[in-house]
């Protein structure tokens, strides 16, 4: 039987995870791979529209878009602006990093 300040506990614990993080905490991470990311390749390297496999990653990977745009190996490859646009076109909105 759990305790009332037990109970307690667990409710100001979760209320500093969500302020501190800034969102809900989901029960399936994603697997931050970069190369799920290859459908892509055509809408980032082009003005080509992105497909739906692309924007199926995108929105799987959403929240690893900002340690994508910090690491120096991809970003000569993609610019912030680019993933913007192709993230727009798939109607995910990119974290703000």
């Amino acid at each position: 039987m759990k305790t009332p300040s037990m109970i307690c506990f667990v409710v100001v614990l979760s209320a500093l995870v969500l302020v501190f993080t800034g969102e809900i905490p989901s029960v399936t991470a994603a697997t931050c791979n970069y190369m799920e990311l290859v459908p892509c390749a055509g809408a980032i390297s082009s003005s080509q529209a992105p497909s739906g496999a692309c924007c199926s990653k995108i929105r799987e990977q959403r929240s690893c878009f900002c340690g994508y745009l910090r690491n120096p190996s991809l970003r000569q490859f993609v610019s912030p602006a680019t993933a913007q646009r192709v993230a727009s076109q798939c109607g995910v909105s990119l974290p703000q990093c």
